[in-house]
């Protein structure tokens, strides 16, 4: 722990202070396919019961019409955002006939390409903007790529705090800039330490041989229906996972906000030659991408950690990012734990706080030396051999051991868990980084080998656990149904969100092509 961090950690402990940790905010999406009672991907629409996938608050679809998304809105008690998560799962279940959410990330067998269904979002201009989108995805990479789930944590800290910190430590920057900059630092400090994420809560060692397409691989035969890799610990965010030539080049700057925005603004205005050749339209004349660039939108960038900000009507992310600054971060690498019904539970989300918070007070220096390439090498070694007795990775340019590096980490991140604790008095955060050493310690106890010990204890393929645990999830949240005015209340918003679409649609005028236009339009038009 650096002496920065400590001088940090005694400023938030003043009482004067202390209650500004109570103020951090969290939310959760969580993404989830629909299967049948075969656990096979459900080719049915987006049940009309939920709403509408576009303008639903809390229950829209990612790539796929069978690829549900759930989002919650912001709370500052990570228990009220699990609560909230716990009700849309228990609306849906209310709604769903014949069908089970998948318990897993890596997906239920597929159908051919062609058989995936992609997102519908209906006749008007940003409902047809979305799904070409999706068709573009499919186009760059492929629809199996797309079925992959998992967990976005999102988190932020008072604005109170960084001014609190700005002032302590005699910043003269503008509030705006200085928090963006330091949620800059945070990012440096999760690509130096999100390795531990994954050892701890990686959750898919193994997959449906069906994934890959036939195509060349290294993984392990568990059984017929089953690859693996005897230590991984999060096969989804391997290279097996969602990657193309095109982003191969596309490593954003994380020095500033100002070098970030200017490698996204780049990437969406620069065609990539092979995009270029296929076009925007197909032969028939129908749209197969919004444009031929590196990046359709900014959204397209593949990344483990996003700098955020909540746009406007009619916004990029880019523009509100340099109108306003960062205002959140959004954590993109969790895998979905098929153990537990929500896909996580609070122990992980109190842990999540104390590192994210961790990444945000320890010192941060800029990510040189070749250290930008020791972060996503020690990353992919982890989510591919992360349990493997002796596993080293490097810091600053020496070998150090798994364990070892990550019980210092956990040393660092126990002492924020204990401030968290203290300004909310209880001992739930230590609790939470107690769990998390025990694993360091007896890797037996991380997800991604339980997967696999029920795998072997079973005789099962991942398909036959996966759906195991689907189906017993079902029965978790059905013994619990959405009754009275909580039903009425969600019900009363799924049709106001599709009364909300139609609306949308009757009110248009401009044709898609001049919209389309209009939007890549935007693009030079950003603030400076």
């Amino acid at each position: 722990m650096s002496e920065l961090l400590s001088r940090r950690l005694a400023l938030l402990a003043e009482s004067s202070h202390l209650p500004l940790l109570t103020q951090c905010l969290h939310g959760i999406e969580r993404e989830c396919l629909r299967v049948d009672t075969q656990g096979l991907l459900a080719l049915t629409p987006h049940p009309r019961p939920l709403g509408s996938a576009l303008t639903h608050p809390q229950i829209t679809t990612d790539y796929s019409e069978a690829l549900l998304e759930f989002i919650t809105s912001t709370e500052t008690d990570p228990e009220k955002t699990l609560a909230e998560l716990e009700a849309i799962h228990r609306f849906t279940y209310n709604k769903l006939a014949g069908e089970y959410l998948w318990s897993a990330s890596m997906p239920c067998p597929l159908p051919e390409e062609a058989q995936i269904p992609i997102a519908e979002y209906g006749s008007s201009n940003i409902g047809r903007l979305k799904h070409v989108y999706r068709r573009g995805l499919a186009l760059r990479y492929g629809k199996t790529m797309q079925c992959i789930a998992g967990i976005h944590y999102n988190f932020s800290l008072p604005e109170a705090l960084w001014s609190a910190l700005r002032q302590a430590e005699g910043d003269t920057r503008e509030p705006q800039h200085y928090q963006s900059q330091r949620y800059i630092a945070l990012i440096r400090n999760f690509r130096r330490f999100s390795w531990l994420l994954m050892y701890l809560f990686g959750a898919s060692p193994a997959l449906d041989a069906g994934f890959l397409r036939g195509r060349a691989h290294q993984l392990e035969q568990l059984d017929a229906d089953t690859l693996y890799l005897p230590y991984a610990t999060s096969l989804r965010m391997s290279d097996l996972g969602y990657q193309n030539n095109a982003q191969a080049g596309l490593t954003p700057c994380y020095d500033n906000l100002e070098s970030y925005t200017e490698s996204l603004h780049k990437a969406v205005s620069t065609p990539y030659p092979p995009y270029v050749a296929q076009g925007t339209k197909d032969a028939q004349g129908n749209w197969q991408q919004l444009n031929t660039s590196v990046l359709q939108i900014e959204n397209e960038y593949y990344s483990n950690i996003r700098p955020k900000r909540v746009t406007g009507v009619g916004e990029r992310p880019i523009q509100a990012l340099r109108a306003r600054g960062i205002q959140y971060v959004e954590v993109r690498c969790l895998d979905i734990n098929p153990f537990l019904p929500l896909g996580i539970d609070i122990t992980e989300a109190r842990f999540l706080d104390a590192f994210l918070l961790y990444c945000a007070l320890e010192d941060s220096p800029f990510l040189v030396d070749g250290e930008c390439a020791a972060a996503t090498d020690n990353f992919l070694r982890v989510v591919k051999e992360g349990r493997r007795p002796g596993l080293e990775l490097m810091r600053g340019g020496e070998a150090v051991g798994l364990k070892a590096w990550a019980q210092e980490l956990l040393h660092g991140i126990g002492q924020v868990a204990e401030l968290l604790d203290r300004s909310r008095g209880d001992d739930l955060h230590r609790q939470a980084v107690t769990v998390q050493q025990t694993k360091v310690v007896d890797p037996s106890l991380t997800p991604s080998a339980q997967v696999l010990e029920q795998l072997r204890q079973h005789g099962e393929s991942f398909r036959a656990f996966a759906l195991r645990q689907s189906v017993a999830h079902t029965d978790y949240f059905r013994r619990m149904p959405m009754l009275g005015e909580e039903l009425a209340g969600f019900e009363a918003t799924a049709q106001q969100s599709l009364e909300q679409q139609a609306r949308m649609e009757q009110a248009e005028t401009q044709d898609f092509d001049s919209f389309v236009e209009d939007y890549q339009l935007s693009l030079t038009t950003l603030p400076a």
